[in-house]
């Protein structure tokens, strides 16, 4: 049966599973803007476009081309298909891989427990883990970052006219602005993380 309340928490496989989130989050924070994290940087900005493609293919639109560029960016164009549905989908879908990601990962976590001691522990196990476990954590946990981080970066600290939620806001003005609807998207990415989080332990319990 199920503890939902988990009243038996914390066993050692979710102790070493909520550490290696919290140092995943520390060290991708702090190697954000460095080209450590590129590559990787480059994946999310993929399932983020990939995202948009699915809500135009769901709402019968058509895609014409997904573009990711080198400099983070990245663009996917679409015919057709329910706008409104399409624009939230790239934030919240990069929540979504994201906590995706950090449960397909609850196994056999503890075969790397010792590279979360390391600050750059996600670069070393991306690169050389012989098995997917943290890889797909790493990966997972930074897709739940991504979609907060981005809209801070695009709607707070330089105001991008042409982002998802300014978008957003023209097409649907209430009840906010587009920084209100990136406030909301937000939070919901942070639900999403905090769902893979709980869920994760109860895999593990």
């Amino acid at each position: 049966m199920v503890n939902w309340e988990l009243n038996s928490c914390c066993n050692n496989g979710q102790v070493t599973f909520l550490v290696t989130i919290g140092v995943f989050t520390v060290v991708i924070l702090v190697l954000w803007r460095t080209v450590l994290l590129l590559p990787f940087k480059l994946i999310t900005v993929f399932l983020h476009e990939a995202s948009h493609a699915i809500a135009c293919k769901l709402t019968c639109g058509h895609v014409e081309g997904i573009k990711v560029h080198a400099d983070e960016g990245g663009v996917t164009q679409t015919r057709g298909g329910i706008y409104w549905v399409i624009l939230p989908a790239g934030y919240l879908g990069s929540s979504f891989w994201g906590m995706a990601l950090i449960l397909a990962s609850t196994n056999l976590l503890t075969a790397r427990i010792a590279a979360g001691c390391f600050l750059l522990a996600l670069v070393v196990v991306l690169f050389y883990a012989k098995n997917w476990t943290l890889r797909g954590l790493s990966i997972g946990v930074m897709n739940s970052l991504f979609s907060v981080y981005d809209i801070y970066d695009d709607l707070i600290s330089r105001r991008v006219n042409s982002s998802d939620a300014e978008k957003f806001a023209e097409i649907c003005p209430c009840p906010c602005n587009g920084v209100g609807w990136g406030f909301i998207w937000g939070m919901i990415s942070f639900i999403f993380l905090g769902a893979s989080v709980y869920l994760g332990l109860l895999i593990l319990a």
